[in-house]
């Protein structure tokens, strides 16, 4: 019998790739989704008829423990969130609820369905906001600097807490930023690459930014996902920074991404003090060394390559040439 795995989030960057590397594994894939009038499909829309999309919700601890009743998953994967920092800090309240409490209701439901299940927890590098030491590790401490790296703190920490307290294979991925073709256009990454791709084609004439300066570890989600799938083969639990070791500003982002069409980003990109944070988080760069040594990850993608791809992508997007984000 096939391996069986739920993921929550499964409609997201990360749920799609993850969805695509548990096939290529030889699971079954079970996807939960909230119910919506609008369920967005299109970053899973290649692979749809390979995997069973399930109703269940956060807020909803009882449809949860159906779930897990109901399919009897050997794995679970929680990357549901309200994942966009700009957001949590208009609403912080549905933030908290969503990425923070959510993760209790899920561990619950494992506890209470099945107590034998290995769950992964996506954790964030929003967790250590206002670093306290370059580069960051998992003996870092914390100090988070929106509602949204709070939350994921709670997230991580309630991890924790069951792993230690119900002795679950509950493990975290501390994620460092992580972009691909399929990031949401909301996300700074992809609004700098889609917007070139409509400036390159005369469909826009200006991006608007800002602070240019924040550096940020830059990696490929569809890297990224490998080492998810790679802490609940271990046979204990534990947590892990996955990231490059690399950082790279905003403002090196732009110029690789105007550079890759042939156009000079300063001609462009217009700082507008709407796009800054009310709490900024200026520096974050990870060092993947336990998850190289313990788990034989390395990411595989550079960060020019990750930049360019999505260039590529946004172009072949707006000229028709690519359906869907793939």
């Amino acid at each position: 019998m096939p391996k069986r795995a739920l993921i929550t989030g499964i409609t997201g960057q990360d749920g799609s790739y993850l969805a695509e590397h548990l096939l290529g594994e030889g699971y079954e894939v079970i996807g939960m989704v909230r119910r919506s009038s609008t369920v967005t499909f299109e970053r899973i829309a290649h692979i749809q008829d390979r995997i069973s999309t399930v109703q269940g919700d956060l807020l909803d601890q009882a449809s949860m423990i159906d779930l897990l009743r109901t399919w009897k998953p050997q794995e679970v994967y929680n990357l549901a969130a309200q994942s966009f920092v700009q957001t949590s800090f208009g609403q912080p309240v549905l933030t908290g609820d969503v990425t923070g409490l959510g993760v209790t209701r899920l561990l619950d439901a494992v506890r209470i369905a099945d107590p034998g299940i290995r769950f992964y927890q996506a954790s964030s590098s929003e967790m250590f906001g206002k670093v306290v030491e370059v580069p960051q590790s998992e003996t870092t401490p914390f100090y988070p600097r929106s509602p949204y790296g709070v939350a994921k703190l709670y997230g991580h920490w309630i991890t924790v807490n069951y792993r230690e307290s119900y002795d679950l294979h509950a493990s975290s991925g501390i994620l460092f930023n992580h972009e691909s073709p399929r990031r949401g256009l909301e996300f700074v990454t992809r609004k700098i690459t889609n917007t070139v791709a409509k400036i390159k084609l005369g469909k826009a004439n200006e991006l608007r930014l800002g602070n240019l300066e924040a550096e940020r570890d830059w990696g490929f989600a569809g890297d990224y996902v490998k080492a998810m799938w790679l802490m609940l083969q271990q046979d204990s639990p534990d947590d892990y920074v996955v990231a490059t070791g690399e950082t790279h500003s905003v403002r090196k982002f732009c110029q690789i991404a105007f550079g890759h069409v042939g156009l000079n980003y300063e001609d462009y990109v217009v700082i507008d003090e709407a796009f800054y944070r009310p709490a900024e988080v200026d520096l974050l760069i990870g060092t993947p060394a336990k998850s190289e040594a313990k788990l034989g990850w390395k990411p595989e993608v550079g960060f020019e390559d990750l930049v360019t791809m999505m260039v590529d992508a946004d172009l072949a997007l707006l000229e028709g040439r690519l359906s869907g984000l793939h």
